[in-house]
């Protein structure tokens, strides 16, 4: 398989499309509906970045996106657990 470039800035934006979400979901009660929000509002953007890159949906490119968008989550969360205690 061959790694695009668009495949590669599509994983890309969506690692930073989902840090944002992924802080604000750290903030909610697990379970909530915010906590659900902040999980599945990116997922349209990134779908709307597969066709504008015109990746599609090959099952090769779902380990990429996939791994990038739960990274971004958890880089959101990480960094709102360092923001709270520096305070």
């Amino acid at each position: 398989m061959q790694i695009t470039t668009s495949l590669l800035l599509a994983s890309l934006l969506t690692f930073i499309i989902n840090i944002p979400f992924g802080f604000w979901r750290s903030n909610r009660r697990r379970y909530s509906f915010s906590w659900f929000l902040a999980i599945h509002i990116p997922v349209p953007i990134i779908i709307f970045l597969r066709f504008y890159l015109d990746i599609g949906f090959h099952w090769s490119t779902y380990f990429f996106l996939v791994t990038a968008f739960f990274a971004g989550q958890y880089m959101g969360t990480f960094i709102n657990r360092l923001r709270k205690k520096k305070v």
